[in-house]
């Protein structure tokens, strides 16, 4: 019975030891090297004249580009802004001067006025990518440091763009989404609201009614 029992003591003794060994070669590995990665998968070769037809037509402006170019001119804005939702509308004044700018292929605002007495200058930037095929706006101004920057696409239908981005709130400081809807009303009137988020509900925050000299 003693030799029994002792031989059960030494499988289990070796058996523990086993694995001791096994885990230990796993934690510890004694060639880092040998661990084998997973390779990048190739990028299929494209050939030159490809590559240039591809370069050329992203750098040539087209038809959306054409909608940004009908907008230079100089635009009396209208300017409404809510600071909470239902709250009391606040009224401002500003002119915009549109100008297309590289060629025709950015468009570029520059607006001057007042807000709550104090001077307001900002300017924007629209983008049309040929690549992605969408819209990108942004927007500073002098009441901040921050940069807006939003994208989104032109619904022909509606006649309006819809962008969505993110704005870092001062207070809290955290982003926040915001969205903006780019409505063509007619050849001289636009109309651009912006939506912001409060206790985790939108609301409209701005509305710009612009009317072309």
């Amino acid at each position: 019975m003693k030799k029994v029992t002792t031989t059960l003591v030494i499988i289990a003794l070796c058996f523990i030891s086993c694995k001791k060994e096994v885990k230990t070669e796993v934690d510890t590995p004694k060639d880092l090297d040998s661990i084998k990665t997973e390779e990048p998968a190739a990028e299929a070769p494209v050939d030159s004249a490809a590559q240039m037809k591809a370069w050329q037509a992203y750098a040539t402006p087209g038809a959306p580009h054409k909608l940004m170019t009908d907008e230079v001119g100089t635009w009396n804005c209208e300017m409404t802004f809510w600071h909470e939702p239902n709250g009391k509308p606040e009224k401002s004044t500003s002119v915009a001067t549109i100008k297309m700018i590289l060629g025709g292929r950015y468009q570029e605002g520059n607006y001057v006025g007042k807000i709550m007495g104090a001077p307001f200058e900002g300017k924007s930037t629209l983008a049309y990518n040929n690549a992605s095929k969408e819209y990108t706006t942004t927007f500073i101004d002098n009441m901040g440091t921050g940069m807006m920057v939003a994208t989104g696409k032109y619904d022909e239908g509606k006649k309006s763009m819809e962008f969505k981005g993110e704005v870092v709130n001062p207070v809290t400081g955290k982003k926040a989404p915001y969205r903006e809807i780019y409505t063509i009303v007619d050849a001289t009137t636009r109309k651009m609201e912006m939506f912001d988020v409060k206790d985790g509900a939108e609301y409209k925050s701005m509305e710009i009614v612009m009317k072309k000299k």
